[in-house]
């Protein structure tokens, strides 16, 4: 094993810290930041995808709002939909919360996580994170964690740009970029579909179970593990 890809949702990150935190967050500040950054070409590209994902998603579900884009972000919010457009824009809101202090320092993670991030790192390991979350929202989560700035730990970011998680392709992609065979890569994620679709592309897994925050109990044969320090 000579790289370890990460999920961060219920695998580095409590499940109720993005929820709790990170999304009501971002909810209640949709409208202001859309008004005040109307003009600026990165919301503006949001948007745009944001319209074109809203033309795909109007034929097949009868209750999409007309076209607004505050409207249909809160549709997609109340739906955790993982839409790359609203996983962008939710991102932008977050660094413009880092960057005002008001999340600085906040970023949960698991106990286990820092040092297992340095153990690795100690031993030649490369460490990505692949998360539906944008690279933007992470990068900004790891600077800003309870156990510090994790940043100088991690190799790369991946996000919905490379593919969906639950496509084996997805995981080749990230493979390839991290310059290795994806039988050298292992995967950890509390989600047994993406752990299928990392192992269809030839990378070793392990299911994530964190107790009581671990809400996929279904049957699976992928390796559970529940602490990093688990993982040599």
């Amino acid at each position: 094993m000579r790289a370890i890809l990460l999920d961060i949702e219920g695998t580095t990150t409590p499940i109720e810290f993005v929820q709790q935190v990170l999304f009501p967050y971002a909810r209640a500040r949709v409208h202001d930041y859309l008004a005040q950054h109307a003009d600026d070409p990165a919301v503006r590209a949001d948007i745009a995808l944001l319209r074109a994902e809203h033309a795909a998603e109007s034929p097949r579900s009868s209750d999409v709002p007309p076209w607004d884009p505050e409207a249909y972000v809160y549709w997609l919010m109340d739906r955790d939909r993982k839409s790359t457009g609203l996983k962008s824009l939710q991102g932008r809101i977050w660094e413009a919360g880092y960057q005002a202090g008001e999340l600085k320092g906040k970023g949960e993670v698991y106990p286990d996580v820092r040092p297992a991030l340095e153990r690795w790192r100690t031993a030649g390991k490369q460490i990505a994170i692949f998360s539906s979350g944008s690279v933007q929202a992470q990068r900004n989560l790891f600077a800003n964690t309870t156990a510090g700035d994790l940043s100088p730990l991690l190799s790369g970011y991946f996000d919905t740009t490379t593919g969906p998680k639950k496509e084996a392709g997805s995981y080749r992609k990230i493979a390839a970029a991290l310059g290795r065979r994806p039988a050298d890569v292992l995967f950890v994620s509390d989600v047994a579909a993406e752990l299928d679709a990392a192992r269809a592309a030839g990378m070793r897994t392990a299911l994530c179970v964190r107790g009581h925050d671990h809400p996929h109990d279904s049957p699976t044969d992928h390796p559970r593990i529940r602490s990093f320090v688990e993982l040599a």
